[in-house]
């Protein structure tokens, strides 16, 4: 959340043609009672792409979907995996995972409703229901609703007393756990989450999973997108360097600005590019500080792109 906006997706899709992309979450409430067009509001370019919803009400989740499915998405993803306070309070994220039945409920209603894909991102367990049977009985339930895509990040969620940022670092990864899951529902599609940070370790997860997921990685170091076309979906386009990347990006940011925005708003989730050069420090002093203090907003995008010259 606050990190996968228009902007971060757009120029991700610069890097990847292929990889299929996730909005942040979204609430229902957010959609239902709030300004829905903000939230659903993405560039046709950002295909193929997925709406994740937030929420717990069959109902609500339903006209949700309904909303993703006319603006356009590719697919509506329920987020059983989030372990904020904030979402706790609201029946929404990884606390679900404690009540098999009314996910279950839930992505039933939503397919209900659209013609695309439903799927759910969840954890292996929370404190409490951390054991194997108790992630089959969770999986085997919502598989009974009709949901065949499961995307799992590899950790229990505890769901008191860590903060987001350490629920997901402390609790171990358990890449078996995982695996063990696809092993005894091989007819269900399993894209595996949580760690993973070279596309090395994507091939080798390949062997075992149906896909995987980068979340942190690609967002921290977004330049490792560049070679998912070549090495995970056979494509002869090539590699675009970081300059190109970055350049590819200025028409859309002009246009952006044109409409009231601000350069802050698309190039800080470029920063990631600045990494392993002579020059790269500059380059996020340039965005991430001197941007806002410039009345040429493009001039200091030029800027930044020289020190990305060659690179």
């Amino acid at each position: 959340m606050d990190w996968t906006d228009r902007h971060c997706r757009y120029f991700h899709r610069q890097l990847s043609q292929h990889a299929l992309l996730y909005t942040e979450m979204v609430t229902t409430g957010a959609l239902l009672h709030g300004d829905a067009q903000r939230f659903l509001r993405h560039n046709a370019a950002e295909y193929p792409l997925a709406l994740q919803l937030g929420g717990s009400a069959p109902a609500d989740l339903a006209a949700s979907a309904k909303l993703g499915q006319q603006a356009g998405y590719d697919e509506i993803n329920l987020n059983v995996g989030c372990p904020s306070d904030r979402v706790q309070n609201n029946m929404i994220g990884a606390c679900l995972m404690g009540h098999p039945q009314l996910v279950a409920d839930c992505v039933k209603a939503m397919q209900d409703a659209v013609d695309i894909p439903v799927t759910v991102k969840h954890r292996i367990g929370i404190n409490g229901r951390d054991s194997y049977a108790e992630l089959c009985d969770f999986v085997g339930t919502v598989k009974e609703a009709g949901c065949t895509s499961f995307t799992v990040h590899a950790r229990i969620a505890i769901l008191e007393g860590l903060s987001p940022k350490e629920n997901r670092e402390v609790p171990p990864l358990r890449y078996d756990v995982a695996a063990q899951l696809k092993q005894d529902f091989p007819e269900l599609e399993f894209i595996l989450n949580g760690g993973i940070k070279t596309l090395e370790a994507c091939k080798e997860h390949l062997h075992t999973f149906d896909g995987v997921m980068l979340g942190r990685e690609a967002y921290q170091n977004p330049y490792l997108l560049a070679e998912v076309d070549q090495q995970l979906f056979d494509s002869s386009r090539p590699v675009l360097s970081r300059f190109d990347a970055f350049i590819s990006m200025r028409d859309y940011i002009a246009a952006h600005i044109e409409e009231g925005g601000t350069l802050h708003h698309v190039t800080r989730h470029m920063l990631g590019l600045a990494q392993g050069f002579k020059g790269a420090r500059k380059f996020r002093q340039l965005l991430s500080v001197d941007i806002h203090k410039t009345d040429t907003p493009l001039a200091l995008f030029d800027q930044a792109s020289e020190l990305l010259q060659g690179h």
